[in-house]
């Protein structure tokens, strides 16, 4: 599970974009030189009107329908239009309006379900006034959700860590990892809180599971003095 991450935190900031009159030969010569997938086209005041994808622009000019091609051919078409002089002569013509984006403050996982949804690579950031600011791919996103065991490890034991009400009992609380999968054992402390280390694990990001085996251990009441009664009576 991915934690609070946000878009804004993992979007990249230079951005390859597109105008409205950018020419077919153009937008074939940003994305092969770039090695992207798709570029967003703006307005004069830097507004995402649409989006050109590779896709879009090789199947639309080489006339494929909607089955697509395959990567080796679709790479191919998008050599031969660096030079070509297609009947579709800029990037209002071809891109894909409007656009699908994403805010900065919207949680990485949410993007990642857009991309999913939509069956695209990547997403356009935009402000509050729908200005382009950013860009975030499945790449950047990867990065989130595919961390190492021994990173994730660290990450939970500082965070349970930070949450124990106390230190006492540190020595005995272990922290194991596997293919994101969180194991919590041993005892935190007589004063600590399970469900609360529970919750800091699930909210590390790249963690897929959380495994409660702690026992929390309980302050033994102290034995009733020599003659003195183990428990009040109540008349």
């Amino acid at each position: 599970m991915v934690g609070n991450r946000m878009v804004g935190e993992v979007m990249t900031g230079e951005v390859v974009q597109a105008r409205p009159d950018t020419s077919v030969g153009e937008l074939a010569r940003m994305l092969a030189s770039h090695r992207i997938s798709g570029v967003p086209v703006v307005d004069e005041d830097d507004k995402v009107m649409g989006v050109v994808s590779q896709t879009d622009l090789t199947r639309r000019q080489a006339g494929l329908g909607r089955g697509g091609v395959g990567r080796r051919r679709l790479a191919g078409v998008l050599k031969r239009l660096v030079h070509a002089r297609p009947a579709a002569s800029a990037a209002m013509e071809l891109m894909t309006s409007p656009a699908v984006t994403v805010h900065p403050e919207q949680r990485v996982v949410d993007a990642a379900r857009i991309m999913e949804r939509r069956h695209i690579d990547r997403l356009p950031v935009v402000d509050e006034e729908d200005r382009l600011i950013g860009i975030t791919t499945r790449r950047d996103l990867l990065r989130v959700f595919l961390r190492t065991d021994e990173e994730i490890r660290r990450e939970v034991a500082d965070a349970v860590t930070a949450r124990r009400a106390a230190p006492r009992g540190a020595e005995k609380l272990h922290v194991d990892v596997r293919d994101g999968m969180v194991t919590l054992a041993g005892s935190p402390g007589p004063e600590a809180d399970a469900s609360v280390l529970v919750r800091a694990a699930w909210r590390v990001d790249g963690v897929v599971g959380v495994v409660n085996r702690l026992t929390v251990e309980r302050v033994s009441p102290r034995p009733p003095q020599d003659g003195a009664p183990s428990s009040s009576a109540v008349d």
